[in-house]
């Protein structure tokens, strides 16, 4: 087949409906086989993506270039926009962009194992990382030797596809390797991340060796704490994670959490026992149980804590106006888009908020007001202002805040604040 036409839109279209009707049989030996076959056919449509997301960029870029852009503009947006035909963030869209161009332009044995169900996405997603320290001639010798025959990779797991991947890199080319270590070191970071039962993961990049001695030194220190008998009844495990939290904050578990946090709740939640969940801010929902207990510890625990009220519709739950405890409007105002948005609006991208934009843009006359204000993250933001953006708040009577974004192919989605708890207070601690 060769480049895509509707025509094959629609038939495809048409086949997913089908798919769609498919229900769970009595064979089992067949459904071994529709399980074996849709496998394949996810690996077909990963390989079709990647191809159609590079000739998405190229034909992009080539217009861009024609209209006399300067080079600087070429590229702006586009992993965007592929992020949202693929409902993903647009971290994620960068990551398909880089993974369909390395796939495209330097790796067609891996292209071609996918296209025939060989290796799945992630599988592939692998050997393009593992890889990407290479120059193009090596990064094709890699791909030929470890994929121009499918018995190569047969059989072989991830760590071991990951083994060789990097075997045959430092063999290719060490300095590069190197190289890209010492890249990944300038890259160390923390990070959270939201876990199930109202808990977090807390994830530190850093170089293996300091990793390793901070494990090390955690296990020590709670296993002299359990040998002394002054563990508390914790285990080794629950020993580590608040030997972590004291060090790192200087404070004890004990004396509550000494850092600023927004938690959101109702009246109800917080006075009467109500069920409905409250919102931590950077984290997400938080049972009304939880949310009590939070605000008891730190009133128990003396650390300083004070209630605003918030005002949301009664219809929606929408955001509209909070008591402010500052002179300063713009102050006040980006706490409340913060309070609505929550995290960066463009769909499907949960990074924290950065910007406070005008949706309608000031040059444009459009006004600052919650209405017209959004939170964004720094690259959505700077995606927003690119050629062929367009951004409106629409009017939703007795609904949340909506926006409606319009990308330079045409296509529009929707973005929908987060309704609140009706009515809401902001309890800061």
């Amino acid at each position: 087949m060769g480049a895509p036409i509707a025509a094959d839109l629609d038939e495809l279209r048409a086949f997913t409906a089908r798919l769609r009707c498919v229900e769970a049989g009595g064979d089992a030996g067949l459904g071994i086989e529709w399980l074996d076959a849709i496998e394949t056919l996810k690996s077909v449509g990963c390989a079709v993506q990647a191809v159609i997301a590079d000739g998405v960029a190229t034909s992009i870029r080539a217009d861009r270039r024609a209209r006399g852009l300067p080079r600087a503009e070429w590229d702006r947006g586009i992993a965007s926009q592929i992020a949202l035909a693929r409902r993903e963030s647009p971290n994620r869209g960068g990551r398909h962009l880089g993974f369909a161009q390395a796939l495209v332009h330097e790796m067609p044995h891996t292209l071609a194992m996918l296209r025939w169900g060989r290796l799945n996405e992630w599988r592939a997603t692998l050997l393009v990382r593992e890889t990407a320290c290479l120059s193009a001639k090596d990064r094709a010798i890699a791909d030929r030797r470890l994929c121009s025959d499918p018995a190569t990779l047969d059989g072989v797991g991830d760590r071991g596809l990951i083994a060789r991947a990097k075997v045959l890199a430092v063999e290719l080319d060490a300095a590069a390797v190197v190289a890209r270590h010492r890249k990944a070191v300038s890259e160390r970071r923390v990070t959270t991340r939201p876990a199930p039962d109202s808990m977090a993961y807390l994830s530190v990049l850093m170089p293996v060796e300091q990793a390793v001695c901070v494990q090390t030194t955690l296990g020590r220190d709670a296993d002299s704490l359990i040998a002394t008998g002054n563990s508390g009844g914790r285990t080794r495990n629950q020993l580590m994670v608040d030997l972590l939290f004291d060090r790192g904050t200087g404070a004890s578990v004990a004396a509550g959490v000494p850092v600023a946090v927004n938690l959101v709740l109702s009246d109800e939640t917080l006075l009467a026992g109500g069920q409905e969940a409250a919102h931590l801010q950077g984290f997400g929902p938080v049972p009304s149980g939880i949310a009590r207990q939070l605000v008891a510890d730190a009133v128990d625990g003396g650390t300083e804590t004070s209630l605003r009220r918030v005002y949301s519709c009664p219809q929606s739950g929408s955001l509209t106006a909070m008591e402010s405890q500052s002179r300063t409007f713009p102050k006040g105002l980006r706490q409340l888009i913060d309070l609505r948005d929550r995290t960066c609006r463009t769909p499907w991208c949960d990074a924290p908020i950065r910007h406070r934009d005008h949706i309608r843009s000031h040059r444009e006359s459009g006004a600052t007001t919650a209405d017209n204000g959004s939170g964004l993250c720094e690259a959505c933001n700077y995606v927003k202002e690119g050629d062929g953006w367009s951004a409106r708040p629409v009017h939703n009577p007795g609904g949340t805040h909506l926006i409606d974004l319009g990308t330079p192919t045409g296509h529009h989605y929707r973005s929908t604040a987060p309704p609140l708890p009706t009515p809401a207070h902001l309890w800061a601690s």
